[in-house]
Parts: structure tokens; C-alpha cells; sequence
């Protein structure tokens, strides 16, 4: 069995609570666990105390024996000094997708085109 540590939510519409828990892999997202080894509020401020709650020597111990920590919890782990992330890089962040490119070289071809019509015009009176 696969454990992995990871976020189970729990809280309102609109206003997420969720437990740190040790869960098997397969099991739902906020089904049966093993183990809840913190909580975690994102409505308080991020510098507020009670926002990241975790239970220090169980997540340790988790870890220890080969629990994964999902992407979110492995952020958690790191600020909290715990177990440390490596930075993510993505060269393609804020990139606009094919179809804005598309878009933009369309936009440019009929401005580019305007600006031509516009020099034609321009011109030809000034040799009548």
C-alpha cells in the first residue's frame, strides 16, 4: 500500500478547511485515512499562527517510512523546515497559448496593412 500525505477538505461551500492527513493512495480525497497530521486554513492571513497546524514527529515519521507528500503539502513541509522542495521552473510561465499568438499575428498583419493603405494615400495626392 502507497501512503501519501496530502490535503482531505473539509468546511462549507465557499470556505475550505482542510486536514494534512496520511491516507492510502487510492483512497477518495476525503474518504477513510490513517492518520491527520495537521490542518490547514487558507482563509486565515499568511502570516497568521493557527494556518498551517502540523504534528511534527508523525509527519516525520510518515515521511520516514515512504509517504509522499502531495505538491500543496510539500510546499506546507518546506516552509514549515520539515522536508525540503526543490524549486519548480517553468520557462513557459505567462506565455500566451497558439491561438492569442494567432490572434496577435493577425492583429499585426491588418495594422501593418492599414499603415500601407494609409502611405498609398497619403502619397498620391501629393503627385496630382
Amino acid at each position: 500500500m502507497s501512503v501519501s500525505l496530502r490535503l482531505s477538505r473539509g468546511g462549507s461551500k465557499k470556505r475550505p478547511y482542510y486536514k494534512i492527513v496520511a491516507s492510502n493512495s487510492r483512497a477518495p480525497r476525503d474518504g477513510k485515512y490513517l492518520e491527520q497530521v495537521g490542518t490547514y486554513n487558507p482563509l486565515l492571513a499568511k502570516d497568521a499562527e493557527d494556518r498551517v497546524r502540523l504534528v511534527e514527529d508523525r509527519v516525520r515519521y510518515w515521511l520516514g517510512v515512504g509517504a509522499q507528500p502531495t505538491d500543496r503539502v510539500a510546499r506546507l513541509l518546506d516552509k514549515a523546515g520539515i522536508k525540503e522542495r526543490a524549486p519548480t521552473n517553468n520557462p513557459q510561465r505567462g506565455e500566451p497559448g497558439k491561438k492569442a499568438k494567432e490572434r496577435a499575428e493577425d492583429k499585426a498583419e491588418k495594422a501593418a496593412a492599414a499603415a500601407e493603405a494609409a502611405a498609398a494615400a497619403a502619397a498620391e495626392p501629393a503627385e496630382a
